[in-house]
C-alpha cells in the first residue's frame, strides 16, 4: 500500500508545477505501475469471475488447470486446482478438491476437504479436511472435522460427526453418526454405528450394529454383533446384547406376536403380570415379573415332585412288606392243604356185575 500512496501524493504534487514536467512524471507512475504489476503471479484463467462452460472460479488459482470441463464452481485459493475435464464440480475453502482432475460431481465444503481426490466421483465432504486422503472413492458422505479423512478408495460409506470413521481406508457401506464413531475401522463393511463413540475399537469386524453412545465400544474384529446400549465384548461374534448388566433391571416389550403369548392370555392367568396404559387396557406384559413367577412355580412342582417320590417310596415299602406277607401265609396255606390230603382216607372203588 505505501507505493501506491506515494504515487498519489506525487501526482498532486505534479499537477502543481509546471505543464512541461508532468510528461516525466506520468512517464514515471507507468513505469512503476508496470514494475508493481510484474511482480504479481498470473493466473490463467484468472481467479476472478465467471467462464465459459458455466464454470466459476474465485481465488488464487482457483480451476487453474481447467480445459474443457464444465460446470464446475471453485470458491478459495488452489480450489480445484489441477481439475482439467471433470465437471459438475463444487469446491469451497482452500485447497478444497485441490488434486481433482477428471472426477465428477463432488462436493467439498472445507479447508482441505476432499484435497487428494482425483477420480473419485459423486462424494460429499463437508467439514476441515473431510475425505482429505480419498482419491478413487465413490458415492461417499463426510460431514465433520477429519470425518473419513484417511479413506483412500472404498465406497458407499457415510460418516457424520468428527473423527467419524477416521482411520478408514478401503471399507465399504459403513455408516458412523456421532462424534468418533467407528474411528477405528480400516476395512470392516456394512458397520452401522449411531452414538459418540459408538463400535469405537473396531478395526476390520464387518456387519456389526451399534446403537447407543460407547455401544459396542469394545468390539475389535468380531462380526456379525448386534450391540444395543451395551458396550459388547472383544473378539465376540454373533451375539446380540441388549442393555448393560446392573443397570436395566426391568424389560417392557409391545406388541410381541408369533409364538409369544399376548398380553391377554397371561391377563387371563395372571392378572398381576400385565401392566395398562391410562385408559385401562393393557399396554405389555411384566416379562421380568413372569421369570420370577417362573421360578417359584418351578421351586413349587419341584417340592411337589420330592415329596411325592417319598410317598411312593413308603408306599413301595408297603407293597414289598404286603407281598411278603402274602407269601408267607401262601406258604402256610399249601402246608396245610398237604396236610389235609394225607389224613383223608383212600377212596374205594366197587365195580357193579352185570
Amino acid at each position: 500500500m505505501k507505493k501506491p500512496i506515494q504515487f498519489k501524493s506525487f501526482g498532486l504534487w505534479a499537477a502543481r508545477a509546471d505543464r512541461g514536467r508532468q510528461a516525466p512524471v506520468a512517464c514515471c507512475f507507468t513505469l512503476a505501475f508496470v514494475l508493481l504489476a510484474s511482480t504479481a503471479r498470473a493466473v490463467s484463467p484468472a481467479p476472478d469471475g465467471g467462464y465459459p462452460n458455466g464454470n466459476t472460479a474465485e481465488g488464487n488459482g482457483a480451476l487453474f488447470s481447467l480445459t474443457n470441463g464444465a460446470w464446475n464452481t471453485a470458491l478459495g485459493q488452489q480450489t480445484l486446482y489441477h481439475d482439467t475435464s471433470g465437471f459438475s464440480n463444487t469446491a469451497l475453502g482452500f485447497g478444497a478438491l485441490f488434486r481433482n482432475a477428471t472426477a465428477v460431481q463432488n462436493t467439498a465444503t472445507g479447508v482441505y476437504a476432499l484435497f487428494s481426490n482425483t477420480t473419485g466421483s459423486n462424494n460429499t465432504a463437508t467439514g476441515y479436511q473431510t475425505l482429505a486422503n480419498n482419491t478413487a472413492g465413490f458415492r461417499n458422505a463426510a460431514v465433520g472435522a477429519y470425518a473419513l479423512f484417511s479413506h483412500a478408495s472404498g465406497n458407499y460409506n457415510n460418516a457424520v460427526g468428527a473423527f467419524a470413521l477416521y482411520a478408514d481406508t478401503i471399507g465399504i457401506a459403513n455408516n458412523a453418526f456421532g462424534e468418533s464413531a467407528l474411528p477405528k475401522n480400516t476395512s470392516g463393511i456394512d458397520n452401522t454405528a449411531i452414538g459418540d463413540d459408538a463400535l469405537w475399537g473396531n478395526t476390520t469386524g464387518s456387519f456389526n450394529i451399534a446403537l447407543g453412545s460407547g455401544a459396542g465400544r469394545f468390539l475389535t474384529a468380531g462380526s456379525h454383533n448386534i450391540d444395543i446400549g451395551n458396550s459388547g465384548v472383544a473378539g465376540e461374534s454373533n451375539t446380540i446384547r441388549i442393555g448393560t448388566q446392573g443397570t436395566q433391571t426391568r424389560t417392557f416389550v409391545a406388541g410381541i406376536r408369533g409364538t409369544a403369548v399376548g398380553g391377554s392370555t397371561v391377563a387371563k392367568v395372571s392378572p398381576d403380570l400385565v401392566v395398562h396404559d391410562g385408559k385401562g387396557e393393557i399396554y405389555t406384559v411384566r416379562y421380568d415379573a413372569v421369570n420370577a413367577m417362573l421360578l417359584n412355580e418351578f421351586l413349587k412342582e419341584h417340592k411337589e415332585v420330592q415329596e411325592q417320590g417319598a410317598t411312593i417310596t413308603e408306599l413301595k415299602k408297603e407293597i414289598a412288606s404286603l407281598t411278603a406277607t402274602v407269601k408267607e401265609q401262601a406258604a402256610e396255606i399249601q402246608k396245610v392243604s398237604v396236610q389235609v390230603e394225607m389224613n383223608e382216607p383212600a377212596r374205594k372203588v366197587v365195580a357193579n356185575k352185570p
